[in-house]
């Protein structure tokens, strides 16, 4: 970047995504009448332009914005991790800093994470950052750049366009070179997203063992465990050789997958290899510990009194034997692996339990002149039916899992395995993964869409619905954008691919549920917490109970002390808490997935659910984003006259507004004269020729500058104003020929939407650039009290923080490319699936709906996943609470009775069956836009 004595600064800027000189020409014109703003040179992967006047870095984030609108991608996304910021001002002082770069267009900063849309380099920034004091790493080794593979001398320019930082620039030129390197971006982005399906997993406790395991690998940025569905997703740049040594190291199994079939095909067998383990473990456990226990139950004794019982029962405690050696095995096998690591684990408690139980009745059986008469009894049928029914508890635990990943599922399934290549003029039938960037299809009538593309050739209307919700086929010709997945209707196409693997909107989606599935909220973490020490905790309690019962307690005191101790450890089995949060985690994300809601990850989840307040930016959220005119008022002459005047004066312009006259005369079929002799004011309003005489079209200030008197048409005015109707005068040079009345459109289901919002006991605000009176009329249309209006973009972030300080939770609902800092700023930020990918990826939750209802929808959700999580949790410490001083003992010295360690394994089986059946229950929630 230079800068003359004229005070025009230079940019080149990086371009993807333009594939022809009709995407060249898409983005000279969008940049044609942005003030301020001059192309120098473009081409399909720069862009060399200059800017200048006051505002000259509003220009260039203007030009960004409209670059990136028509679906193209300007400079780079980086993603750092952050250190050494301890509270907002930090956060605050490197956004201020961020904010001085001009080639910085957005940010999204937190105290430990940054994501920044730049033409700058990745040193560049870290340089920047440093010099405050802090210090950033990238999120992975190679950051997800939006270039080309090979980077041209304009790119390079673009990397050292700040004098301030070029010499950080160039000390990190090697570097840069090797990350910008990358055929596609979706490359680079799966270099620093890796997925593992785990195995050996029981309880909380082992998730936070595998957690620490692949924390503790140099490289890691990020580690996410999921115990529902046994899978890790892990951010950074280890290798995958260490993160499975390091997770084999702490006892457990993982294998990396390469994708989400790939997960779901691994999953899939292991589940049905656990499924099928678990019952082969169900039967043989029940169906010797069932006769046993009715043996015992129908009076048969259970005591060693004679050598033919010591042989009987001999024989029964090999056979129980051969059961905890392979029905109860992995128990065994797992707790040993605890130990050898250092650690308790659910396997622990039931090896303890069942072993001590097979140990004390063997040692009665072998040597039963060793135990006084009353102390002779024999547990086997114990040790068979605890492993019997946790095992059923984890076979029924095991298949409602499952369920709760079928809307992931659903979602890899819209994708068609294979794709219509046309290679020199034929057409054949490749897999999905052959399909590379750039290649021709052909995609049937009735056929699913395979990858991301542009159309070439041909006309036809898509099916959408599973993207937007909207169940009005799409109508699609030449140059139309086609996604994955979408489903063509009657007629072929020809498109060329732009997005393929994980560079589709379906990918982008269904890496977003995943992730958001595997995350964890608060709640979540308190329960690991617990979990950690609560294996320790429980044994310490069941050997304490134990030396009461042997010390202290009624003859025979062996026998109650292995009972209680033995019911101890077997009834405070930690599957519950475990369970309690993911599963209601992952069902909840998924019924959203399911309805067009996606939520980015738990916490948003969680934060959701206590909002109290929705900011909605106006334009393209509130309203449809495309004005239209609403009223004509012709003062002097005819109105098509009138009409076909002004559509004349403003098709020159790319203005909304004019584009809504013209599109108006377009309907009307009006024929428009010639005009010439133009000249225009950007803000302002239009003059030119036309049959001779002078017109002018535009606002009010454009009338006074002219010397027309507008006073007279006041009331007018007002009028318009007041039915949220923005004017524009007509003029000829002797006075007011006509007010033209233009409008957004509110959306249909607006009102609606705000109602239940507010129903719901949400404050509901509306956020304008308008001019008050219009705000507020449309405000009142909408049944929104408080409207905050003539806020520039750049202002919205400090709407937001404003709110925030008067200790409010807040939701930020937008769509453009500058609601994106207020996004980032809120509590939680909710994009329209229809806006920028900047604002989506800088908010928590997108409605890929064009209905508001799913907002009301998708914080409904929020509340009963976070109610859901808390009955599990609530449950499981209630059960344990409860159960634990039961077991001991507690009520024996006022019924006299024992809780047996049979009932306890029941129960405990119990307690974890029913915290995934009420986790299921969010898979039922009902959305109200399902009826839509």
């Amino acid at each position: 970047m230079t800068t003359t004595d004229t005070k025009i600064t230079y940019y080149t800027l990086p371009l993807s995504g333009l594939s022809c000189q009709g995407c060249v020409k898409k983005v000279t014109k969008a940049l044609e009448d942005i003030d301020g703003v001059r192309i120098e040179d473009v081409d399909t992967q720069s862009l060399s332009l200059e800017t200048w006047g006051e505002s000259e870095q509003y220009s260039l984030r203007q030009a960004v914005s409209a670059i990136e609108s028509l679906g193209y991608h300007v400079g780079y996304r980086h993603h750092f991790t952050l250190s050494g910021l301890n509270c907002g001002r930090c956060v605050a002082k490197v956004e201020a800093a961020l904010d001085e770069q001009p080639t910085v267009f957005t940010h999204a900063v937190s105290k430990t994470h940054a994501e920044v849309h730049t033409s700058l380099s990745a040193d560049a920034l870290i340089e920047i950052i440093h010099q405050l004091g802090y210090q950033a790493a990238r999120a992975s080794d190679n950051d997800a750049n939006v270039s080309t593979d090979n980077e041209s001398p304009a790119q390079t320019d673009a990397r050292n366009a700040n004098p301030e930082t070029s010499e950080a620039s160039e000390a990190s030129e090697a570097s840069e070179a090797k990350s910008s390197s990358v055929d596609n971006p979706a490359d680079s982005s799966k270099a620093s997203r890796q997925q593992y399906v785990l195995s050996g997993m029981t309880c909380a406790s082992c998730v936070q063992s595998v957690e620490n395991a692949i924390s503790g690998v140099d490289g890691v940025a990020n580690v996410s465990v999921n115990l529902a569905e046994r899978s890790a997703i892990v951010k950074g740049s280890a290798s995958s050789d260490a993160i499975v040594a390091a997770v084999a190291n702490a006892g457990y199994g993982a294998e990396k997958v390469e994708d989400d079939n790939d997960r779901r095909e691994r999953q899939q067998t292991q589940q049905a290899n656990e499924l099928k383990n678990f019952k082969r473990s169900t039967f043989a456990g029940l169906g010797l510990g069932a006769p046993l226990m009715a043996w015992g139950v129908f009076g048969g004794s259970m005591t060693i009194q004679s050598s033919q019982d010591q042989w009987a029962w001999g024989a029964i405690a090999v056979v129980t034997l051969l059961l905890l050696a392979t029905g109860g095995r992995h128990f065994f096998a797992n707790a040993w692996q605890a130990l050898m690591h250092k650690r308790a684990t659910m396997d622990t408690l039931v090896a303890l339990g069942t072993g001590a139980a097979w140990l004390y009745s063997t040692a009665v059986v072998i040597a039963p002149a060793l135990f006084p008469e009353q102390a002779r009894h024999v547990y086997f049928e114990a040790s068979a039916m605890i492993i019997g029914l946790i095992s059923l508890g984890h076979a029924i635990e095991a298949r409602a899992r499952a369920n709760t990943s079928k809307a992931l599922d659903q979602l890899l399934d819209l994708q068609p395995p294979t794709a219509l290549v046309i290679e020199n003029g034929q057409e054949t039938e490749r897999p999905l993964d052959e399909v590379k960037q750039g290649m021709t299809l052909r995609v049937k009538p009735g056929a699913k869409v395979p990858v991301d593309g542009e159309v070439v050739d041909g006309s036809s209307y898509i099916d959408e619905s599973m993207l937007t919700g909207e169940p009005v086929p799409v109508h699609k010709t030449a140059g139309d954008t086609l996604h994955a997945g979408t489903v063509n209707q009657k007629g072929g196409l020809t498109f060329k691919a732009t997005g393929v693997g994980s560079d589709t909107m379906l990918a982008r989606i269904i890496d977003l549920v995943r992730e958001a599935q595997s995350s964890k909220p608060e709640l979540a973490k308190l329960a690991d917490r617990i979990s950690a020490v609560f294996v320790p905790i429980v044994v310490a309690i069941a050997i304490v109970t134990a030396a009461i019962w042997y010390f202290v307690g009624p003859e025979p005191s062996v026998s109650y002390m292995l009972v209680t101790a033995t019911t101890v450890l077997i009834i405070a089995c930690p599957c519950a808490l475990g369970l309690a949060t993911p599963l209601s985690v992952t069902a909840a994300v998924g019924r959203a997935a399911e309805v067009g809601v996606l939520i980015r990850d738990a916490d948003a989840l969680q934060t959701a659910a206590k909002l109290h307040t929705l900011v909605f930016d106006k334009t393209g959220t509130l309203t449809r984003g495309q004005p239209e005119v609403t009223h004509v008022n012709a003062i002097h002459g005819d109105q098509e006259r009138l009409m076909a005047i002004a559509a004349s004066l403003e098709q020159h312009s790319e203005h909304p507004l004019a584009q809504a006259i013209v599109g108006y005369a377009k309907q009307q079929t009006l024929a428009l004269p010639t005009s010439n002799d133009f000249n225009s004011e950007s803000g302002k309003g239009i003059q030119a020729k036309i049959e001779g005489e002078r017109y002018y079209i535009g606002n009010q200030a454009w009338m006074q500058a002219q010397g027309i008197d507008t006073d007279a048409r006041q009331t007018d005015i007002d009028a318009m104003t007041q039915r949220g109707e923005t004017a524009i005068y007509l003029a000829n040079a002797d006075s007011v020929q006509a007010l033209i009345g233009v409008s957004d459109p509110i959306r249909d289901d607006a009102i609606d939407a705000i109602a239940r919002l507010q129903q719901q006991g949400l404050e509901v605000i509306m956020l304008s650039g308008d001019h008050p009176d219009t705000a507020n009329a449309i405000g009142r249309q909408l049944g929104i009290d408080h409207v905050i209006a003539g806020v520039l973009p750049d202002g919205k972030s400090e709407q937001i923080q404003s709110l925030q300080q008067q200790g409010k939770c807040v939701a930020m609902v937008g769509d453009g490319i500058n609601d994106a800092p207020a996004l980032a700023q809120a509590d939680v930020g909710v994009a329209m699936g229809s806006g920028s990918d900047i604002a989506i990826e800088s908010a928590q939750i997108t409605l890929m709906h064009q209905h508001l209802g799913a907002l009301a929808d998708a914080i409904g959700l929020s509340q009963a996943a976070v109610r859901n999580m808390k009955q599990n949790l609530f449950g499981a410490f209630i059960y344990n609470t409860l159960g634990i001083p039961i077991a001991a003992g507690i009520l024996y010295p006022f019924t006299g009775m024992l809780l047996s360690p049979v009932i306890a394994g029941g129960a405990m089986a119990l307690s974890s069956i029913t915290v995934v059946t009420n986790a299921n229950r969010l898979r039922f929630f009902k959305i109200k836009s399902d009826d839509k």
